[in-house]
């Protein structure tokens, strides 16, 4: 037997003011759109602003369905928006929030599992990582340099 050690690194911003400019207005595009999202079953809203490589921002707010999983998370909304917007379009950066109506969230909130597959895929695509900013309402915010930081065992064409 074998044993095999991952590692993963993040940086750890304690308020949005500590965050470089670009990424400051990337989270407060994030946290404006977060109020569109359509969360009447979970209370859960979501929010996300990419940026592109052509300078283009991307918004998406997650939007759910009577009929679960019919709806769409915030993170695939806007990078199937990119996608197909802009398909040679690189995306460079990606800020996510995530707040309840019930309560205060405060821990960083990552994408979820689907969503990490997602992003991977086009991570993959560009072969370019995508540097991921993620918090919850208030609080600290974590920077992941890559998908790969939150899904180390990528599932990608290769495979097929």
């Amino acid at each position: 037997m074998k044993e095999i050690n991952i590692i993963t690194r993040f940086d750890v911003f304690e308020a949005l003011s500590e965050l470089p400019t670009d990424i400051q207005f990337l989270m407060e595009e994030a946290v404006a759109i977060r109020k569109n999202a359509y969360a009447p079953y979970s209370q859960f809203r979501v929010g996300v602003a990419l940026l592109l490589d052509n300078g283009k921002i991307v918004l998406g707010s997650n939007q759910e369905n009577a009929a679960y999983p019919s709806g769409l998370c915030a993170e695939r909304v806007a990078v199937f928006h990119a996608g197909a917007v802009y398909p040679e379009v690189k995306i460079l950066k990606m800020a996510i929030t995530a707040a309840s109506d019930n309560n205060t969230t405060s821990a960083p909130i990552p994408p979820c599992g689907a969503c990490r597959q997602s992003i991977a895929e086009y991570e993959f695509k560009q072969d370019t990582p995508i540097e991921i900013y993620f918090m919850g309402e208030i609080g600290a915010i974590y920077k992941s340099d890559s998908l790969k930081n939150l899904l180390p065992f990528m599932f990608d064409k290769n495979f097929l």
